[in-house]
This record gives C-alpha cells, structure tokens and sequence, in this order.
C-alpha cells in the first residue's frame, strides 16, 4: 500500500473544519441557515461558497486530500461540470480516460459541442495512444480511478508528469478511492473531484458534490461557480460534516468486506469475471498497491452467461438494487441499465460492460451475512 501517512485520517474526519459554538458551547457544529447576511458588516452569500458551513465542510474535505481549498457542490455532476468549464473555453481540448462514469460521458457528448470545445477518449494507460491524443490546443486531462464501473486502476505519478511536461490541467474523479484510500494530490494531480453523494456522505441521504486542489486553481473554479450558482444549503453542508466523521471507519469495513468478496466471486463457479484492484491477477494490482491505502467498498463481476442478472438481483434479500453506491448498505445495480444506459452499446461492449456485469457496493453488513446473500442467489440462478 502507498506509504504517504494515513493513521490520522479519523481524527481529521472528526475534528477538521469543525464550527465553534461560541454561545452555547456545543460539542458538535453548530447551523448557519440564513441565506441573507448585513451587506454593511459581511460579504456573506450563499452562492458566493462563502457561508459558515460551506466554509466548515470545505476545511474537513481539504485537510482529508491535502489540498489548499475546496469548493461544494450540489451534486458530483455538478462539481464536474463547473471544474470542466471553468478551465475550458471554446476552441480547447481535454482529453478523456475512456472508461468513465456515464454521467461524465453524457456532459461531455451532449454539452461540449455547443460551447466549441474539442475531446478525445483515450486509454490513457497507454503512453503511445495517450501521447497520440495530445494536441496544440489541449488544456484538461481528466481520468478516474479506480475507474466506474470496471474498477480499471491509472498510474497517477505517470498522469501527473504528462499533464505537467504538456502544461495541461490534471483532473482526477476520486469517488469510488475515497480520500481515505487515496490521495492524488500527493501523486501531482492538480484537481481531486468526489461525488460526496457517496462515501463522504456514506448514508444515501445527501446530493452533494467536491472538487479540492491548490488556491490558485480552485478560485478560478470559484469564478466560474459563482455564475452557475451550483450551491448545496447549510443543511446539507451541516449533514455533509456530520457524516465525514465516520469516514474512516466505514470505509476501513467496507475495504475488508469487499476484498474478502471478491475472493468469494472469484472462486465461485457462477460467475465469470471479477473486476477489484485488490485481486492480486487485476491487470492493474501492483499500481494500485502502491497508490492506495486501502483497495476500496467496490467491485464489479460478471456472471456467467446462462444466468440473468435482474433475476439473480431479484434472489438476492441484504444487498438491495439501487443506482447509487458507497452507502452503509450494500447495493448493487447493472451498468448497462444505469450509470452507462443512455452509452452507446457498442461503445459500450467495446469497453468490457457486458449484459451480465453487475456492481457492487459493498456496505457495513457482517461478510459472512453478505457472502451467504450472494452465494444462494448464485446457487438458485446457476442451476
């Protein structure tokens, strides 16, 4: 696992960016829900990123990724969006990792055009391909990983010193790592973007999105942001912070659960493929041994193609079938009817999304409660 220091996670998921009750002496953040504040005394707005929650969740966030700022939004495809288009204006490039989350893929495929602004997905884990992409006008190298929903690893070191030697902008999607897996700031990338829908918020209750990065960089986004006015209320920001605080143990339980998971999978005889880094025959292992601390709460398998995979969902009665991931809960969802529907199907099976592929988002269930849910749906649907 990746060396830089972790062991103090928890105390900055609970203690960081912290709001003082000054009048009643509370222990835990006290709210701020005005939308209104004495322009003669403060320049306070909410749409400004500047109220005193935004500002209290944004230090818990900064100091968890080692960044200098960070900014809310009110979802991840919102934090996307802004970051993307602050830095990019018409006539620009970005080049694109080319397995993405397919909320990314649709902005980019539907919104680019109509602002003049040119893209290429590439693998960008190959060096020849990636340089191949690279053009006179390219701004932005944007990538995630691990990668939505193939769990497919990039070397960040080696992202990092094409973005810096091409003078282009490096954006990472750390969603699916967590800041207590990963952090990329650490490996050179410039900008770290978290849907906090997921594990920051780790309770299916909240819509919320991150980007964090060096001050320079995220006032640009500030600019911009001002104008799209993609804000989240105090009490979301309050429910935000809440939730952080227990960060690092969900997380810690959802790595082991998941690890031990797809060990099960990989062995069973029902299904096919199982896509985790932390496997040790992932394409990928070695990487992300060596960038992680921890390989992550998910996993995705393909089951064998005699089986159906809304009916084996169906079978199952702990892990339930929702869209979203990185809840408390397991879930589990089918990319194909979900986060990359609306893909080109081609495209699609070009990049390993088969019918049977099925996600999973390993909770804080006891393993062996989990590991018997799958086993019988399997046993049940593989006959």
């Amino acid at each position: 696992m990746s060396k830089n220091n972790n062991n103090n996670k928890s105390t900055k998921c609970v203690h960081s960016g912290n709001l003082i009750d000054e009048k009643y002496h509370g222990n835990i953040s006290p709210i701020y829900p005005s939308i209104t504040y004495d322009f003669i005394e403060s320049d306070v707005y909410p749409r400004y990123f500047n109220t005193p929650n935004q500002i209290g969740v944004c230090e818990k966030i900064s100091d968890l990724e080692n960044a200098d700022l960070s900014l809310l939004f009110g979802s991840g495809l919102g934090a996307i969006s802004t970051t993307m288009l602050s830095l990019l204006k018409k006539g620009d490039h970005i080049i694109l990792q080319d397995s993405l989350y397919g909320g990314t893929i649709n902005l980019v495929n539907t919104e680019f055009k109509k602002f003049g602004i040119e893209h290429s997905y590439v693998d960008v884990s190959e060096k020849d391909k990636l340089f191949a992409s690279l053009r006179k006008n390219s701004k932005v190298i944007y990538i995630e990983s691990p990668s939505n929903p193939l769990l497919n690893i990039i070397d960040l070191s080696s992202i990092s010193d094409f973005a810096k030697n091409n003078n282009l902008v490096s954006i990472i999607d750390n969603t699916f790592a967590s800041p207590i897996n990963q952090n990329p700031i650490d490996l050179g990338i410039d900008l770290v973007i978290h849907s906090a829908t997921k594990y920051l918020s780790g309770h299916s209750d909240i819509l919320a999105g991150s980007v964090s990065g060096a001050k320079k960089k995220i006032e640009m986004i500030k600019s911009s942001g001002l104008n799209f006015g993609s804000n989240i209320s105090e009490y979301t920001a309050w429910m935000l912070e809440r939730s952080i605080k227990t960060l690092k143990i969900r997380v810690s339980t959802q790595n082991d659960s998941a690890l031990n998971l797809s060990k099960f999978l990989f062995d069973n005889n029902f299904v096919s493929k199982v896509f985790y880094p932390g496997l040790e025959n992932h394409k990928n292992h070695a990487i992300a041994k060596a960038q992680m601390h921890g390989f992550g709460g998910m996993l995705s398998f393909e089951l064998n193609s005699n089986i159906d995979p809304i009916k084996f969902v169906q079978d199952l009665k702990i892990i339930k079938p929702t869209m979203s991931l990185a809840g408390v809960e397991s879930t589990i969802t089918s990319p194909v009817l979900s986060s990359h529907k609306k893909m080109d199907p081609e495209v699609r099976r070009g990049l390993g999304i088969s019918d049977n592929l099925l996600r999973l988002s390993v909770g804080i269930e006891d393993f062996e409660d989990l590991m018997l849910d799958l086993d019988k749906a399997l046993i049940k649907n593989g006959k």
